[in-house]
């Protein structure tokens, strides 16, 4: 029996279990993969200040993002392919989120659709959108979004064009499988996944095909989207995505001060420092790296999120302290999912949860929103 205690073991779990293509899919960045190992490896540079002889009853991480209030201040990131990871990845993803009482964001490029996870789930979940140029397309997916009640709309900035991911490319990443004989080879040592996505209709992009015109299929879906990003998308897009929507607005993919004051400028309620992961644009900064400048910049206007290289609940404190109101994971809950379903989704949390608990309480605090800079130790961040 494995014994879970860490989302690495979450990780290797996971390696064993998905396809090669779409576990390299999840954990990969672009380029050398520079900037995606700096997300993660300039958490370990923050340090924190022990505290000791002080009150730790009746600790509570309980908080709100955008005015919805959660059980710790962690939302599920939006991730491409998630049911690639394991079959209906993002209806069972969702359902442990609800259940766990943090929110959940789908992506555009999910598998299952967005009314795949409203029919199995109970509570409002959050949709992630990219401007494509297909405007008429986006416009319905807006419309789809507000009849599944989705509660906040996370809007991506950073995909105009797409950075290049060099396994991507080595592996033929498509979804479904194209049935070469490397990828069938690494199928028949993948039997419990196979037999998985044997047991589900959906195995393709839930919320594109049938409904964007001319895609019906894998074979025009390929072209379709190989044409869709817009580079020219300015901000001028992003007032008419809010006047479209009307309801609580995200912005993601926010790197730069300039960049974070017209977030704030569009009357977005909330903007997350992100750069997608590492998967876009390699020898940028790191998130982490990035979130103070950004916060001192617009943290009076608009609520600062974070994401990118969070692999523990010390790594969601670091950036608590250093002014984000909330964070996403998106590389832990995939590892969670393709290492063991729901309950997987579910033990990555649990891990998260427990981890930030016992930081908070070391520190010397109760509440997770008296978390800020005196936590940590001067000249380590």
């Amino acid at each position: 029996m494995t014994i879970i205690t860490t989302i690495e073991d979450l990780r290797v779990l996971a390696k064993k279990r998905v396809p090669r293509m779409f576990y390299d899919y999840a954990d990969a960045g672009s380029w050398t993969e520079s900037t995606y190992r700096a997300n993660t490896d300039d958490f370990g540079k923050i340090k924190f200040r022990q505290r000791v002889a002080v009150n730790l009853e009746n600790r509570s991480l309980r908080s709100t993002m955008v005015g919805q209030e959660v059980s710790m201040p962690v939302a599920l990131a939006p991730t491409g392919l998630t049911g690639m990871q394991h079959a209906d990845g993002e209806i069972l993803a969702a359902r442990a989120a609800e259940k766990f009482g943090v929110p959940f964001t789908l992506s555009t490029m999910s598998i299952c659709s967005i009314e795949d996870v409203a029919a199995n789930t109970t509570k409002p979940f959050w949709f992630q959108l990219y401007v494509m140029k297909d405007r008429p397309f986006i416009e319905r997916l807006i419309e789809r979004a507000r009849a599944a009640k989705c509660s906040a709309l996370v809007l991506t900035l950073d995909l105009q064009v797409l950075g290049q991911r060099h396994k991507d490319i080595r592996n033929g990443m498509t979804a479904p499988p194209k049935m070469t004989l490397a990828n069938i080879a690494n199928l028949m040592t993948k039997p419990a996944w196979c037999m998985e996505m044997l047991g589900t209709r959906r195995r393709s992009f839930g919320n594109i095909v049938g409904h964007a015109s001319a895609v019906s299929d894998m074979s025009s879906l390929s072209s379709w989207t190989s044409q869709q990003f817009d580079p020219a998308m300015s901000w001028d897009d992003v007032a008419w995505v809010k006047q479209r929507w009307g309801g609580k607005l995200i912005i993601k993919g926010i790197m730069d001060v300039e960049d974070a004051r017209l977030a704030a400028d569009s009357g977005a309620d909330a903007l997350i420092v992100s750069n997608h992961g590492g998967r876009q644009l390699d020898g940028a900064q790191s998130s982490i790296g990035a979130l103070s400048a950004i916060v001192e910049a617009v943290g009076d206007r608009i609520e600062v999120h974070m994401d990118g290289g969070i692999r523990s609940g010390q790594d969601v404190i670091r950036a608590l302290a250093l002014g984000a109101k909330g964070v996403y994971i998106g590389r832990p809950f995939l590892y969670g999912l393709g290492a063991g379903g729901e309950a997987g989704v579910t033990k990555c949390l649990d891990i998260i949860r427990n981890e930030l608990d016992l930081t908070m309480a070391f520190c010397g605090l109760r509440d997770v929103n008296h978390v800020d800079k005196n936590i940590l130790l001067p000249g380590t961040f």
